[in-house]
């Protein structure tokens, strides 16, 4: 069935399995799965919830067994399938764990990939990229897919997108911590992300993508040029797929949907799906041309907008937005404003009309007095944390998951 502009969606989050004792990473999610499912599959399906395996052995991702019809009761479904996955994994002494990175993880000493069906893929991503980098085995993230029924709905809600996309880090960074110490980014996920392919740099671009607004079009500027620059590498042409792509924005037209990848895991579903939510109203008010027209969006410079993407990955809800051009198109005026200022005034135009889930309204509170979870961690254990403080930190996070409670709030 063919659905239409935010009549579905797709959410995808991801979290590390880590020891109950040491809180290091713990590569068993294959066996976590074969618990459910009774062979080494990488699929399992509970309810409204599946749960699949990722690159890294040490993550498994759940996300809505296909699109759901609304953004309410999600963060509930989401909430008590992690709960059967953590009960599974306390007789193994593990348990789940969230945030966009785990603090102290050395992936040259700890990485291991996924060994079962869809290993050769895994393998030549290995092969041409070395996954034992922070970038590719040590992140998680929260996928927003919406869906579009032709290239008018994809055309706007693709402009939409690439637009919003530069401020999502002041909402979502929660990884400022990487081999036990301060980073400087309170998104340092998002900085290792843009550099993990740098061999074929084409693969993720300027992380904000191109102002494309047709089907054909992308697959001709974007898809087939990316197809042609890993060619001399993948000879077998594993990957010579749409997934391949990994701008912060991309379309998957097998399914007609464009997904979102440039949000950190928080520390429970309902704040994941509360940033889902808010993110979704402005993208709804944006699609209509509320503020600003289509030829506006499609007019703002991808470069300029990378460079606000990089300012907010850094500094996130404590970010400086200057561009005129993005503030005009979200009616927030011309005059430079914090990113926190950004969002308050966006929730506080678009909420009101937005069907929310009450389970969402305090963690959306949280994020937008205090800031992303980023800035609470920082608050909790400081620039120079010891390696005990960042276990204590590791240890709050993998409580408030249990629990479904905002760190901080």
């Amino acid at each position: 069935m063919t659905l239409c502009l935010f009549q579905g969606f797709g959410i995808e989050l991801e979290y590390m399995v880590v020891d109950r004792g040491s809180l290091a990473v713990r590569p068993i999610v294959d066996e976590l799965l074969r618990h459910f499912a009774g062979s080494y599959s990488g699929d399992h399906d509970d309810g409204p919830i599946s749960w699949s395996n990722e690159l890294a052995l040490h993550v498994v991702e759940l996300k809505t067994n296909g699109p759901a019809p609304s953004l309410r009761s999600v963060a509930t479904d989401f909430q008590r399938s992690l709960l059967r996955l953590d009960e599974a994994l306390a007789p193994m002494g593990a348990r789940l764990c969230p945030g966009g990175m785990h603090p102290t993880m050395d992936p040259q000493r700890e990485f291991q990939k996924w060994p079962h069906d869809y290993a050769e893929v895994y393998g030549a991503y290995d092969r041409i990229f070395d996954c034992r980098g922070h970038g590719w085995s040590n992140l998680q993230s929260c996928h927003l897919n919406l869906p579009f029924a032709n290239d008018d709905e994809f055309g706007r809600l693709h402009l939409a997108a690439r637009a919003l996309l530069p401020l999502l880090p002041a909402l979502a960074a929660s990884s400022p911590y990487c081999e036990g110490r301060f980073t400087g980014w309170l998104d340092w996920r998002l900085q290792t992300y843009r550099h993990n392919q740098k061999r074929v740099p084409r693969i993720a671009g300027k992380v904000v993508p191109e102002p494309v607004t047709t089907r054909a079009d992308y697959f001709t500027h974007v898809l087939e040029p990316i197809w042609a620059d890993i060619a001399p590498f993948d000879p077998d042409r594993l990957l010579r797929e749409e997934w391949l792509n990994s701008r912060g924005v991309v379309p998957k037209f097998f399914r007609d949907a464009l997904e979102i990848r440039v949000l950190d895991v928080q520390e429970h579903p309902a704040a994941d799906l509360a940033i889902c939510s808010l993110v979704t109203a402005v993208l709804r008010a944006m699609c209509t041309e509320r503020w600003a027209s289509l030829p506006a969006l499609a007019a703002l410079s991808t470069d300029e907008l990378a460079g606000v993407l990089w300012a907010v990955a850094q500094d996130g809800d404590q970010a400086i937005v200057a561009h005129g051009g993005l503030l005009q198109a979200l009616g927030l005026g011309t005059q430079p404003r914090t990113a926190a200022d950004c969002w308050r005034r966006l929730a506080d135009a678009v909420l009101p009309d937005a069907d929310l889930d009450p389970v969402v309204e305090q963690p959306l509170r949280t994020i937008l007095r205090r800031g992303p979870l980023a800035r609470r961690l920082l608050t909790s254990v400081g620039l120079t944390p010891d390696r005990a403080a960042l276990d204590r930190m590791c240890l709050q996070l993998a409580d408030c998951l249990h629990a479904g409670v905002s760190f901080g709030g």
